[in-house]
């Protein structure tokens, strides 16, 4: 029940945005980055062209942070996102009992690495874990069998500087590191903890146990020989602050604030890449129907580092990232690669990935900056339905704009049981935003796979 009510949430705020004469600034609302399931604690990584985006899931009406699975998203483009499923979760680690919380993922040698924290089961106490895997999407596998470190605090996030040492922080109340060796899963020496100053970490007033704004959530790189420290700071209600160091140990001086506390979560979790020229700050907030604290969502903005390196403040938007280039169209896209969607959710494919389930009347798939060149002539999607099927619609520029094609669906005798249909269209030309609407009667219509312009 909780997840249909997430459904229907998203497809009402969708319909409210749509409602609003669809205005440039709504028509380019492409945050949160997902709306299908409740995401938070973003980690990304670039590899090969694409960002990886490696979240936790918050369970549909949760009151605690209940959650149970790490999630990956990617994108070559920032704007459309491609699911691919949950690769990890508490079943993973067989010493672990609850709380699939946040984590983050490094490559090296050729493999990706998933530090994560969850409740060790002989303990009772958090402890970090580690995933690996040989490609970016998983599946992950337990690295060691056993916690990689364990006193009891959060947030682990590692870091490889251009030395090729090695570090993972972590920590809530206290900041720790230790020094990774070259295997990634084990470490040199004893935990170190990085003492919090209030030159190094900013102060905090009226609590006299926790003197400095760090709160949890590090997050460590490197810039033009700059080492850089963003973290959730004085929670409650969090913002996102960030100190500076020589080293990546320290010193640290405190810089001040990136995101001001907003937007509908009283945590934030951050994670700064650059791709493509351009540098990217993600965060979460509460911003999908029935969201908050407890219900998070993931998004993004683009920023520019100021000439003497420091960061400015950064704002949570609906507009998101502006989109690197364009998606073409006439390669195969897999139905789970959005930019905004209304109503539907994704599952595991019986063909391998993911597919979009749940279709009802109405519902509808957003593709931005669709690249159709001179025009398309056909639209071909990889369709099943345990029921009579349904419609899609190919729309060009909102779920009501002009109808380029309607590929008919009839059932197909199950909801993985798959099916190939095509039909004509016209007006697909230029760079447009795609939009395909679901039509038919009552109840679940069909599921798409994967769908391509001829």
């Amino acid at each position: 029940m909780t997840r249909r009510l997430l459904r229907r949430g998203v497809a009402l705020f969708a319909s409210v945005l749509c409602a609003v004469a669809l205005t440039p600034a709504v028509a380019r609302a492409d945050n949160p980055i997902v709306q299908t399931i409740y995401t938070a604690d973003p980690a990304a990584l670039v590899h090969n062209g694409r960002v990886y985006l490696y979240t936790g899931h918050d369970e549909d009406g949760s009151t605690y942070f209940t959650m149970k699975e790490w999630r990956v998203y990617s994108s070559a483009d920032m704007v459309n996102w491609t699911d691919h499923g949950s690769p990890m979760n508490l079943g993973t680690f067989s010493w672990a009992s609850a709380d699939a919380w946040a984590g983050q993922t490094v490559s090296r040698n050729g493999r990706f690495y998933w530090y994560v924290p969850v409740k060790n089961r002989a303990t009772g106490r958090m402890a970090i874990g580690v995933g690996v895997s040989d490609s970016p999407t998983g599946p992950f596998r337990d690295a060691i069998g056993r916690p990689l470190v364990e006193n009891g605090e959060i947030d682990p996030h590692a870091f490889v500087d251009d030395t090729g040492q090695a570090y993972l922080y972590w920590g809530n109340p206290n900041l720790w590191y230790v020094r990774l060796n070259a295997d990634m899963v084990s470490f040199s020496g004893s935990p170190t903890q990085i003492p919090l100053t209030t030159a190094g970490f900013g102060a905090r007033s009226g609590n006299t146990s926790r003197p400095t704004l760090y709160e949890e959530g590090p997050w460590v790189y490197k810039r033009n020989g700059t080492y850089y420290n963003v973290f959730a700071a004085e929670c409650c209600s969090e913002f996102i602050g960030y100190s500076t160091a020589p080293g990546p140990t320290g010193p640290w001086t405190y810089r001040g604030t990136i995101m001001p506390r907003q937007g509908g979560s009283f945590t934030n979790h951050a994670a700064i890449i650059d791709f493509n020229g351009g540098s990217y700050f993600f965060y979460h907030n509460g911003a999908l129907p029935g969201g908050g604290g407890f219900t998070r969502s993931v998004a993004v903005e683009k920023f520019s580092y100021r000439s003497d390196g420091t960061i400015p403040t950064i704002n949570m938007t609906s507009a998101g990232a502006p989109q690197v280039g364009t998606l073409n169209p006439y390669v195969r896209q897999e139905a789970e690669t959005i930019a905004w969607s209304a109503g539907v959710e994704t599952e595991p494919s019986s063909e391998g990935g993911m597919n979009v389930g749940w279709i009802e009347n109405g519902d509808y798939i957003k593709v931005k900056g669709v690249a159709f060149g001179g025009g398309a002539g056909s639209f071909t999607a990889r369709v099943a339905s345990a029921t009579a099927g349904g419609r899609i619609e190919v729309r060009l520029g909102s779920p009501t704009g002009a109808v380029a094609g309607t590929c008919a669906v009839g059932g197909t005798g199950g909801w993985q049981t798959w099916s190939t249909v095509t039909c004509p269209v016209s007006g697909a030309t230029g760079t447009q935003d795609v939009f395909l609407r679901f039509a038919g009667g009552g109840g679940y219509l069909l599921n798409v796979n994967w769908w391509q312009f001829r």
